[in-house]
């Protein structure tokens, strides 16, 4: 008889798998909700509860609560609706699609999971997911910006990097944090190919990995994070361009020299080192200066480190 595994907390049922007619019916209230270039008019005919409607027939996520920090309770603006988030993904390891990619990574899993910690650390090693949590869990309301300008508001459920750092110790001599995505092409179609080099990989400097901004996010909306959100652990740093937040984190590496980073890599021209949200600095395909809403299709002023400055600018003083 073969042995039963018991599903770990982060992991998703089988049973949580929609099919493609309310996939297709999903559509249609995005649509509805400003993205694919409509407006939000849409929503106003039934309100938020015809929406919930057509997500109703999804099993929740599996919780994780966590006090509301509050100093970051309140981003400013309202939050995004929470379906949102978990269909409208940039993950190319699934997919370029962004509306495909929730469908693509549902039955993702990193089992087992560790963290690797190691580089110029005193005590490098493997931490497992509750080892990170329990360095205090909590959840902060969060504008996330993407390069493509499109934005949103969550709230993420994690643990300030600095905490991490901490525990295994920064030796004196380290300048920089980077990071490294899951590599398993088995799981992940887009590893397959498409002219890609895989893992992805991100850095920070060191006092911005420090910063107590910077998180390391287990769950979003009081749950864990879905695949298509970076579970089982994703990096947010929410004064940058969200691909700077690197996604299913499986090792951290802290060091002297400054690391590459993936997209800086693909298209120096395009993707900064940095990538702090610069308003005033154009991509060379499309401004900066405004942002679509998820949720209510609004365009809106983009703010200077995506209005996070008065706590971040001091990084970047000349």
């Amino acid at each position: 008889m073969a042995a039963h595994r018991r599903r770990r907390p982060w992991e998703l049922p089988e049973s949580a798998v929609t099919d493609e007619a309310v996939y297709l019916s999903r559509r249609r209230f995005l649509r509805a909700l400003g993205l694919g270039g409509l407006t939000a008019g849409g929503l106003a005919v039934g309100g938020r509860g015809l929406l919930d409607g057509a997500w109703a027939q999804d099993e929740p996520l599996p919780p994780l609560a966590a006090p509301r920090s509050e100093a970051h309770a309140d981003a400013g603006r309202p939050l995004t609706p929470e379906p949102l988030p978990y269909r409208y993904n940039n993950f190319y390891e699934f997919t370029t699609d962004k509306e495909r990619v929730w469908r693509l990574a549902r039955g993702f899993r990193l089992d087992p999971y560790a963290l690797e910690v190691d580089g110029l650390v005193e005590r490098p090693g493997a931490l497992a997911l509750e080892d990170v949590e329990a360095l205090g869990l909590e959840e902060r309301v969060y504008r996330f910006r993407c390069v493509e300008a499109w934005a949103m508001t969550v709230p993420w459920v994690g643990v300030p990097l600095r905490k991490v750092l901490e525990k295994v110790g920064v030796r004196p001599e380290a300048n920089y944090v980077a990071f490294t995505s899951f590599l398993d092409p088995k799981q992940a179609p887009g590893q397959r190919g498409g002219g890609y080099r895989w893992p992805y990989y991100e850095a920070l400097r060191l006092d911005e990995a420090m910063h107590d901004l910077t998180l390391v996010a287990t769950g979003i909306y009081g749950k864990r994070l879905p695949p298509q959100c970076g579970a089982p652990l994703r990096l947010v740093v929410p004064w940058k361009y969200g691909f700077k937040g690197a996604k299913s984190v499986v090792r951290i590496e802290v060091t002297r020299a400054r690391p590459r980073c993936f997209w800086n890599d693909l298209h120096p021209d395009e993707y900064s080192w940095s990538s702090n949200v610069e308003p005033d600095v154009p991509h060379p395909r499309w401004s900066q200066a405004t942002e679509r809403l998820l949720g209510s299709g609004d365009r809106v002023p983009t703010l200077p480190y995506n209005g996070y400055g008065e706590q971040v600018a001091r990084l970047y003083a000349t």
